[in-house]
């Protein structure tokens, strides 16, 4: 395996080839030397797109930065923002994009299911606080077009295309809960159980009560061929290892029985009960995405936390009420601004965890960090929860640059009330996906916005 492999391998013949079962694939996909990253002979680099959802709406002032009179690279970090302030340089804010879909729905249906996919819900019997009832949206989501483009390449083809991580989701499904779609009338699920996601990537083992065991049931494959590999792929297996032995030891301890699901809340719940265990799930949840990209088992994929109109409460950050009814308090009510400073601030923290992960692994085949090659999307179905606002939505854009071509380290302030669509038909184009349309038509008219 010193040698690159031809992206066109069968990999399973490949491996019956070195006498090897395929259950070991999942940790040696993602090694230079098995041949689906960049490759010495002029292979093509990677290219991900990771997309962050947080519900309700932000608090405006605090989220947008302020500009100084050196323009758009002149900007001052607000409170939410200061997790990232280490990373000032790779971010790029986009204010005054808007969500123009229209039709059934309320908006926060609208927000959260025409997010992704810029165009219409269906009619359906689901009923918000306002409007007509909705049912699911009408397209794809970008997420999901991206995955599709990657996987009909070979050359870009990965295991699963796609990964959806979730982070306490209601056991639900409606349009409040699910942003992505594979298609008209096909929401797609997040997963926010570590144990499935690690059965997802890892396989199911022989003992299905527990994730115990997955490296010691392929452990001696993995002996076998080590002395086959070269020093980098070998120095890149066994950090995937140390990492996945630390997830089973972490998903493996006493008090994790009862404490990595949620219980299904009422339809219209007036507190969601989401565990002190979250901010612990979400960090494994971010660990394992880090650790599947790195392995090239996907290259796009969304972190979900919550859902709209969640009404979360949050009690490790002190604040007692949920989520959804605290943003509807008014501006003046300095109580309920600064727990929502707290909640947003926690969301950023949680995005500064998965940016340093990426800023801090390298890029496997050399060529910077994943970050340098990996585009960050936080977004929000709302701009401002107690109007229901849909227009500057806040949209921040981390890192990818060597991905997308987007440059960082920008404030920018696009026309207002500019379709969300156009930045949809940016990311495409951005990864090599030159389409002229994604969602409604009509908002499609001016193309992508500039953002090289």
């Amino acid at each position: 395996m010193k040698n690159n492999m031809p992206h066109s391998c069968d990999r399973r013949r490949f491996l019956r080839h070195l006498g090897v079962s395929a259950a070991v694939s999942p940790f040696l996909q993602g090694l230079p030397g098995f041949g689906n990253v960049q490759a010495a002979a002029g292979g093509t680099p990677r290219k991900r797109v990771i997309i962050m959802f947080s519900p309700n709406g932000t608090i405006p002032d605090e989220f947008w930065p302020k500009i100084g009179g050196g323009g758009e690279t002149d900007f001052q970090l607000g409170r939410i923002l200061q997790p990232l302030a280490p990373y000032k340089d790779r971010l790029t804010f986009l204010k005054g994009l808007s969500n123009k879909i229209q039709g059934d729905g309320d908006g926060h249906q609208r927000g959260m299911s025409c997010l992704l996919t810029g165009t219409e819900l269906f009619p359906g019997n689901i009923m918000g606080g306002s409007n007509t009832p909705a049912g699911w949206a009408k397209g794809i989501s970008i997420d999901q077009e991206l995955k599709n483009f990657f996987q009909a390449n070979p050359a870009t083809a990965t295991r699963f295309g796609s990964l959806e991580f979730g982070v306490a989701i209601p056991d639900r499904a409606d349009p409040w809960t699910r942003m992505s779609y594979a298609g008209p009338n096909q929401p797609v699920a997040p997963i926010d159980d570590p144990r499935r996601m690690m059965e997802k990537l890892y396989g199911k083992r022989d003992n299905k009560q527990t994730l115990e065991g997955i490296i010691d049931q392929v452990d001696g494959e993995l002996a076998k061929l080590s002395s086959r590999l070269g020093k980098d792929d070998r120095a890149l297996l066994d950090k995937h290892l140390t990492l996945v032995r630390e997830l089973e030891k972490e998903l493996a301890r006493p008090d994790s029985t009862d404490q990595l699901s949620y219980p299904m809340p009422e339809i219209d719940p007036k507190i969601e009960l989401v565990n002190e265990n979250t901010p612990r799930i979400s960090r494994i949840q971010i660990d394992l995405l880090v650790n599947a990209m790195a392995n090239d088992m996907a290259r796009v994929a969304t972190l979900q936390y919550m859902r709209s109109v969640g009404q979360a409460r949050m009690d490790w950050l002190g604040v007692k009420d949920g989520h959804h009814g605290i943003s509807h308090e008014p501006d003046n009510d300095a109580e309920a601004y600064e727990n929502l400073i707290k909640i947003n601030t926690w969301f950023c923290g949680e995005l500064a965890y998965l940016t340093e992960k990426l800023a801090t692994t390298p890029e496997p085949g050399g060529d910077g960090t994943m970050l340098d090659h990996t585009l960050v999307i936080w977004l929000n179905e709302l701009g401002k929860g107690n109007s229901h606002s849909l227009d500057n939505i806040p949209f921040l854009l981390i890192g990818g640059e060597k991905a997308s071509g987007f440059r960082s380290g920008r404030a920018l302030q696009i026309p207002e009330k500019t379709p969300h669509n156009r930045l949809w038909l940016s990311l495409a184009h951005g990864f090599g996906h030159p389409i002229e349309q994604f969602g409604s038509a009509p908002f499609c008219t001016d193309g992508p916005l500039s953002l090289s």
